[in-house]
């Protein structure tokens, strides 16, 4: 069961200053080091993708919408698309992912060792620097709500922690799931992580809304758009990387034939 703000007390996406949202602050907290929980959730899509284009080339294009300072959703894609749009509101958030393009960090060695465990990371056909470079080259200013109108498709896709993570809006939110799926072909696979009865959560000195949803509603709101929907949910308190919330739900699946929708 999840909860409902007062109306007076709803902060929608808009009345956000996301250039506030300091990288630096949330990477030393979450990225620097793996957690647990993170190490299974990209376990998850790595097996999800391996297994769906097992056999299969390699696809024009992958989006990872609303990326931030998170790099291991598109490592994910690496060895699957020819390119990779990373979509990104925050001017800061765009500013390090542009610094990343051409040599990323090392503490993102330790992901891609997650994702070697499987043999089409392991036997990448160059480093995954190269290859990171050579498919994101430059990422792109916008919002997860422009992809309601954009008229470009990609052939697979992520979205980790941005949905639920922008507005304490039900509508919003659910909006911004369809916006998500309407930037995916017919059949796409694609991975969305949302954090399960969030509060809302603090960057440094800045405080930023959440969506209380569950299991419930993520099968819900998929439900219109999606295809073989598996959910992985993560709710060991132990693994819990801050306070206000109480798990992690990875829905991994693939796009339904937009004809039929």
């Amino acid at each position: 069961m999840t909860s409902v703000p007062p109306a007076a007390d709803q902060k929608l996406n808009g009345d956000v200053l996301w250039d506030d949202f300091d990288p630096g602050v949330y990477i030393s907290h979450n990225y620097l080091e793996m957690q647990a929980v993170d190490e299974e959730i990209l376990s998850h899509v790595r097996d999800h993708f391996s297994d769906h284009f097992r056999g299969r080339g390699r696809v024009a294009s992958g989006i990872d919408v609303g990326a931030g300072p998170n790099l291991y959703p598109a490592l994910a894609m690496l060895p699957w698309c020819d390119r990779i749009t990373l979509l990104e509101r925050s001017a800061r958030n765009l500013d390090y992912l542009r610094r990343q393009c051409p040599d990323y960090a090392p503490h993102w060695d330790q992901f891609w060792n997650v994702l070697c465990k499987d043999e089409a990371y392991a036997t990448l056909d160059m480093t995954p620097r190269v290859r990171f470079k050579e498919a994101v080259q430059q990422p792109e200013s916008g919002s997860l709500f422009d992809l309601c109108t954009d008229t470009r498709r990609w052939d697979l896709g992520t979205m980790f922690f941005v949905a639920e993570s922008i507005t304490t809006s039900l509508a919003e939110f659910r909006r911004g799931v369809g916006c998500f799926m309407n930037a995916l072909n017919s059949g796409a696979p694609f991975a969305a992580a949302f954090m399960e009865h969030s509060e809302g959560y603090r960057v440094g000195a800045h405080t930023f809304p959440a969506r209380d949803i569950d299991e419930s509603e993520v099968r819900a709101v998929l439900s219109g758009y999606a295809d073989h929907v598996e959910i992985h949910r993560t709710a060991n308190p132990k693994q819990l990387v801050r306070d206000g919330y109480t798990g992690m739900i990875l829905a991994c699946g693939q796009r339904k034939d937009r004809r039929d929708e």
